[in-house]
Order: C-alpha cells, then sequence, then structure tokens
C-alpha cells in the first residue's frame, strides 16, 4: 500500500479519480521523461519487494500480490520499446475531451480552495496539451501517424471544447464555462463564499480559459489541420508503421494477457462467429423468420420497430428502458452473487462535447464511498445507430452484474492492497462484463427472442472483432474489407460499425479482449465444476473472481486452481 500510495502521488488526475484531493491544483506531467521516471521508479519498488520480503514465506494471497506488482513491471519493461507507437490523438486516446471530463465529472468543489485548484487545473491544460503535442510531433517524425480520419475526429472535438463563451459571442456558454459557472453558483449558494468572491472566481475561470487552454487548443489544432495531409488515407492497421508487426504483437499480449498470436486469435474468432450464428438461427426459427442469416440482419438493422425516434422524447425512452432492465436484474443478483456492490448506478448520456454519432456506450467507475456514483454513458446524438435489440445485453454489460459490479466490488474490498482494487486488466474487466451477459441469460431474463438475439449479436460482435482486429493490424485488411464483413456478418447498424473498425484501427488489440477474457473465464467456471461436482456452488465461483481484483488471467487461473485444491479438487494445468 505504501508503494501504491508513491506510484498514485505521481498522477494528480488518478488521484481526483479516486475521490482524493492530493495535488488538486495539478495535472499529470505528460513528457517523455516523466514516463521515464515512473519506470526508474517502477524497477527500484520491484528490487525493493525482492530485497525486504521472502515469497515463500508469503500466503497465497501475498504471492499472487508479488506476481502482480512484478508482471506490471514486465509489460512496462516489453512496452518501453514502442513508447512511441501509441497515438497520442484518437477519438479513443483522447486528453483533448478527457481533461475537460476530469473537470467536469471529477473535480468536485466544496471549497474556495477546491475552486481556486479548479482554476490552476484550467490553466494547466494548454500546457499539458502542448507536452502531448510534442510526443505526436516526435512520433510523426518517425512515420508514426493515426490514419486521417482521427486528424479530423479530434480536431472537430477541440474545436467544440472551445466553443461558445467565453471563447466566441455566440452567446451559448462552452461546457467548460458552463461547470465552472455552476460550481462558483453552488459555493455561493451555500454560503461558502460571498458575492465578491464569487465574482473574483469567475474571472479568474474566464481568463483561464481564453488564455492558456485555448491557446493550447489553438495549437492542437493549428498542427492536427497542417500534419493530417501526410495521415494515412485510406486507413490501415499498425502493421504499416515501422515495426508495427512486432508493436501489434506486443499489444495483443497487454491487451489479452496471454501469449495467443495474431494468427491464432483470428481462427479462434472465425470459430465462434460460426458457432454463435448457429445458435441465431435457433431463433430465426422461434420467430418463424423465412430467409437468410443475412436477411435476418438486414430486418433487424432496418426495422422502425428496433428504433426509438430521434427526437429528446426517443432519448428519453432508450434511457428509461435501460433503467428498467437494470431496476429488473437488481432482485435477482443474489441468486448468483454472495457480494454485491454498494455503490450506486446511474445512466447518463454523454455530454455534448464529446459525443459522438454511433459511439459505444460506457461506463466510468464511482468512488468507494459512493460520494461519486458509477455512470453508464450512452451516445444518443443518432438514434438510428442504436437498435433496441442491443439495449438489454449492454445494459448487463455495462451496468449489473457487468463492469459497475466489478469495479465497485474491487473498489469497496478492505482486505486487498489498494493497487489490486485499482487496477484494470482489459482481458479480465471486458471479459468479465461479457460473461455478466451470458449470466443474465442463464437466469432466464431474455424474454423477447429479438432481445436474446441482441445479446447473441453483442457475443457475435466480440467474436468478430477477434476477426476484423487481426485481420486489419496483422493480415493487411482495408478498413472497407472489415467493416464489410461485419455487416454480413451482424446486425449492427452500419453508423455504429463504421465507428467501431475506426475504434479498433486507432486502439489495436484491445478490441480482442473481451472474448479471450469471457472464454476464459467460462474455462475456468466449467474447469471448477467438473473438479467439484456436486460441491460446486457458482456463487462462491463468482465472489472468488471478483473478489480478488482486476488479475491477468493466467493469474486469474492460479487463483481458481487454489480455491479448487483447497476444496479437494484437482485443477487441470492446462493454462500454464
Amino acid at each position: 500500500d505504501g508503494q501504491y500510495e508513491e506510484e498514485l502521488a505521481r498522477s494528480p488526475e488518478t488521484l481526483t479519480r479516486l475521490g482524493s484531493k492530493a495535488r488538486y491544483g495539478e495535472l499529470d506531467d505528460y513528457s517523455a521523461e516523466a514516463e521515464a521516471g515512473y519506470l526508474d521508479w517502477f524497477r527500484d519498488s520491484v528490487d525493493a519487494m525482492t530485497a525486504r520480503f521472502d515469497y515463500d514465506a508469503l500466503d497465497a494471497e501475498g504471492r499472487l500480490s508479488w506476481d502482480l506488482w512484478q508482471w506490471r513491471l514486465e509489460r512496462l519493461e516489453e512496452a518501453l520499446a514502442f513508447s512511441d507507437h501509441d497515438y497520442v490523438f484518437t477519438p479513443v486516446s483522447a486528453p483533448h475531451v478527457d481533461l475537460p471530463q476530469l473537470m467536469i465529472n471529477y473535480h468536485a468543489v466544496d471549497t474556495r480552495a477546491d475552486m481556486d485548484a479548479y482554476v490552476q487545473r484550467l490553466e494547466a491544460i494548454g500546457p499539458a496539451l502542448r507536452q502531448l503535442l510534442a510526443r505526436a510531433e516526435d512520433a510523426a517524425a518517425r512515420g508514426i501517424r493515426p490514419p486521417r480520419f482521427a486528424y479530423d475526429i479530434v480536431i472537430e472535438q477541440a474545436g467544440g471544447v472551445i466553443q461558445g463563451y467565453p471563447f466566441d459571442d455566440s452567446g451559448e456558454p462552452s461546457a467548460l464555462w458552463a461547470d465552472a459557472d455552476s460550481k462558483v453558483e453552488a459555493l455561493a449558494q451555500a454560503g461558502v463564499i460571498d458575492g465578491a468572491e464569487a465574482g473574483a472566481v469567475r474571472d479568474a475561470a474566464a481568463a483561464a480559459l481564453r488564455g492558456p487552454l485555448k491557446a493550447g487548443y489553438r495549437a492542437l489544432i493549428g498542427w492536427l489541420e497542417a500534419d493530417r495531409v501526410d495521415a494515412g488515407d485510406p486507413a490501415q492497421g499498425v502493421h504499416q508503421l515501422p515495426d508495427g508487426e512486432a508493436y501489434y504483437a506486443q499489444q495483443l499480449r497487454y491487451n489479452t494477457t496471454t501469449a495467443l498470436s495474431a494468427a491464432a486469435i483470428h481462427e479462434l474468432g472465425l470459430a465462434e462467429v460460426a458457432r454463435i450464428q448457429a445458435a441465431m438461427r435457433e431463433i430465426m426459427a422461434t420467430v418463424d423468420f423465412e430467409g437468410s442469416l443475412q436477411d435476418f440482419f438486414r430486418y433487424v438493422r432496418g426495422a422502425d420497430r428496433f428504433y426509438y425516434p430521434d427526437t429528446p422524447a426517443g432519448r428519453r425512452a432508450y434511457i428509461e428502458e435501460t433503467e428498467y432492465y437494470l431496476d429488473a436484474i437488481e432482485d435477482r443478483l443474489p441468486d448468483l452473487f454472495g457480494i454485491l456492490p454498494r455503490m450506486p448506478l446511474v445512466v447518463r448520456r454523454v455530454e455534448p462535447f464529446r459525443e459522438r454519432d454511433g459511439g459505444a456506450a460506457f461506463y466510468e467507475e464511482g468512488t468507494a464511498d459512493g460520494s461519486r456514483p458509477g455512470v453508464y454513458y450512452l451516445h444518443l446524438s443518432d438514434m438510428r445507430a442504436k437498435n433496441r435489440t442491443d439495449l438489454q445485453t449492454t445494459a448487463y454489460h455495462e451496468g449489473n452484474p457487468g463492469h459497475h459490479m466489478q469495479i465497485a466490488i474491487a473498489l469497496e474490498h478492505e482486505n486487498l492492497p489498494h493497487f489490486r482494487r485499482n487496477e484494470w486488466y482489459s482481458a479480465y474487466g471486458e471479459g468479465w462484463a461479457l460473461y455478466a451477459e451470458q449470466v443474465a441469460a442463464e437466469l432466464g431474463l431474455f424474454e423477447d427472442p429479438y432481445y436474446d438475439f441482441g445479446r447473441l449479436n453483442s457475443e457475435l460482435f466480440r467474436a468478430i472483432r477477434l476477426v476484423v482486429d487481426t485481420g486489419l493490424h496483422s493480415k493487411g485488411w482495408s478498413e472497407e474489407r472489415a467493416v464489410q464483413y461485419m455487416l454480413d456478418n451482424s446486425a449492427f447498424p452500419e453508423g455504429m460499425v463504421r465507428s467501431e473498425i475506426r475504434r479498433y484501427l486507432v486502439w489495436p488489440g484491445q478490441a480482442t479482449s473481451y472474448k479471450i477474457g469471457m472464454l476464459r473465464i467460462v474455462e475456468l467456471r466449467e474447469r471448477a465444476r467438473d473438479a467439484l461436482g456436486d460441491a460446486f456452488d457458482l456463487r462462491a465461483y463468482h465472489d472468488l473472481v471478483l473478489a480478488g481484483g482486476a488479475l491477468p488471467l493466467d493469474l486469474l487461473g492460479r487463483r481458481v486452481d487454489s480455491w479448487i485444491a483447497a476444496q479437494g479438487g484437482e485443477a487441470s494445468r492446462g493454462d500454464r
């Protein structure tokens, strides 16, 4: 815990997201020098751990924590050779919107000092963007650029941040000004500051926005507009970058926490697509649909009955139906889980400055003390990209028993070391959320066959990702080939498909983590069931998987093996 506190102290933004007000007026140091310093610190930390502790004298949880701490260093060392390969500015690697979002959704203001820290951070956003821009410029000089569409989206998003008062005379407040103004007003209404102080703080916030923050965004936009001519168009995968094949292999190892090759993942994806499509044909027979699976995809994708209207009322209805399914599963959770989250969960539409047509829904964690809820965010700017057959499944994936349950239980687990409560590994976290969709089906919650088809379509979606991600980054597929493969093999709307393929192009390997993680969690469950027979307790298995915090899949497998052995079973060593 002491070492983790040192690690957290290096990141003021992480501290804020965890609910701490330490270093409240600062942002992270995004320089290459800071990144190198962090790696040196981690090396020293592992050396100190090795010198101070006897591994064999630790209990099972202690050895697991040791191995996980060392595993994190090994991943940092492996990534060192590719430190300039991760695209700096894209729709998913998005500090240009993440920093405003930190201010709006995470920087709580309860005192005048908190508001002063808020203004200091506004002043720091411009310099932070310049640090990141310097890294993007260095990468571009080495021939490492994201596809051109990423430039266009980032230019639009960055421009949206500095649109409205006090940046222009449009008469509408910018998102940051609206937030700053509301927080000052709340302090004044609570009697924390008087009218004169409120005016002074507003003036300081406006000056920070008009000054260094706007200058930082203008510099970013200017460079992107000048450099976009050299960006790849049409888009290609990272195989075309310098050392691109090795970089993609490293990204697969990091994102799946396995040694699976791109070729093996591609073939696994093809097999899973075929298996899930067979189950879909059974639903076609249930609803008496005549035609091919592709005909059924087109029907589900195009029929008006599966969409809410593109109106304020339609958006409200989408959110209300989502809330209905989350409320409905609440009473069933104790059937399969002994440990339940205490943190509240809310559903919200994405803020306008970062909302995208067809953007994927996502979850952002709250705080362990419940002062900030977990939030399930929905992109609702284009309602024709929000097919209702996907609604129920995605609610379980992002909410309960998916991301919200997994993350909240880890954060609230007081007996775990702090770093195991807060860490995130995509194969575990996304694998669990996809597994949660299957758990909801096993509870019998998909009463509408079209919504059950949506569940299968969601699982198919993750299987397709294995195919298209490796296709784009290892097999030389074009963007259009990947789009067409997904359209031919799923019922998702074209707008969503195109948004997803572009996400994979700028975030190599991450999309493979969902299905790889889910398959391993199911495999471990069945391994335990086979070993324990009638003594197998599904609630206990779920609690075991969740109570250890996020783990790389091999370490999760070891934890399950130890649990099986402790109950007198004999675990397979197949995944070692």
